[in-house]
């Protein structure tokens, strides 16, 4: 049997005593001006609508319904919906697919059924929208998919990067190619010294490239910012950086707060 809510418990203890409710507590009890409001054209509105134990309205994503803009060379292309089996749900949900394609590459975002986007090839320029700003999981995936179509955007334009840096001694690396363990012809490898009695070697996927500007500095670029971020934690987990001495590898802007040893 499922629990009754806190809100509909308090609502009928308070009918049935004489114990006046705090004001903060008063907009979540007021039924009536909600069902007031629920029969008004505006009820639907984001900016009219209120929430139980709160005097603030629902908002929608501010991130989501900026505008993006597209830089010349960039072009995106929606494709029709397809229904796809979802890895979470294992659902078959209708989805489509984006394909950003720029100097760089190409890459391809699937999006919601319910987020439309209406792109203006003359003004360059791409807005996002969904069908009920008022439901949690379409106004979080609106945020999401907005960052995600972005990070394409400026992957495929400019692209991204990653720097690691190796913080110790002796830890040294160096960019070489395995023509053994090669998956594909012409791939390289990250070579690491990091103090091991065995090399550490680490694969660049396809489409990415890694090199080394000096001995203690890793340098990976490419269009995907997740496959990049995804090689650089690769390679920073040999070597986590340790709060006593600092030594480890730090990834781009990364710091670590030092501590001291406790002497007894």
């Amino acid at each position: 049997m499922l629990a009754p809510s806190r809100g509909w418990v308090l609502e009928k203890r308070a009918a049935a005593s004489f114990i006046t409710l705090p004001s903060f507590l008063l907009p979540a009890f007021q039924s009536s001006t909600t069902a007031t409001a629920s029969s008004s054209p505006s009820a639907h509105s984001p900016a009219t609508t209120r929430r139980q134990f709160s005097n603030t309205a629902n908002r929608p994503s501010k991130l989501g319904r900026t505008p993006i803009t597209i830089p010349p060379g960039v072009e995106i292309l929606i494709g029709e919906p397809r229904v796809k089996k979802d890895p979470t749900t294992y659902l078959r949900i209708p989805k489509r697919t984006v394909t950003v394609q720029g100097p760089l590459g190409k890459l391809d975002l699937e999006i919601p059924p319910y987020l439309k986007i209406d792109h203006d090839a003359e003004a360059r320029r791409a807005v996002l929208t969904i069908e009920n700003s008022e439901e949690k999981q379409q106004n979080e995936m609106w945020g999401t998919t907005w960052a995600y179509l972005q990070r394409h955007i400026m992957g495929v334009s400019e692209g991204h990067t990653a720097i690691l840096r190796l913080v110790g001694v002796g830890y040294r690396a160096s960019v070489e190619e395995r023509p053994r363990k090669a998956e594909y012809p012409g791939q390289k490898f990250v070579c690491l010294k990091l103090g091991f009695t065995h090399p550490v070697e680490e694969p660049v996927p396809r489409g990415m490239k890694a090199s080394t500007p000096q001995p203690t500095r890793i340098l990976l670029e490419g269009i995907n910012r997740e496959e990049v971020m995804s090689v650089a934690a690769r390679i920073r987990r040999w070597r986590r950086p340790e709060p006593y001495k600092g030594k480890g590898i730090f990834v781009n802007d990364e710091t670590i707060k030092l501590k001291q040893k406790k002497i007894k």
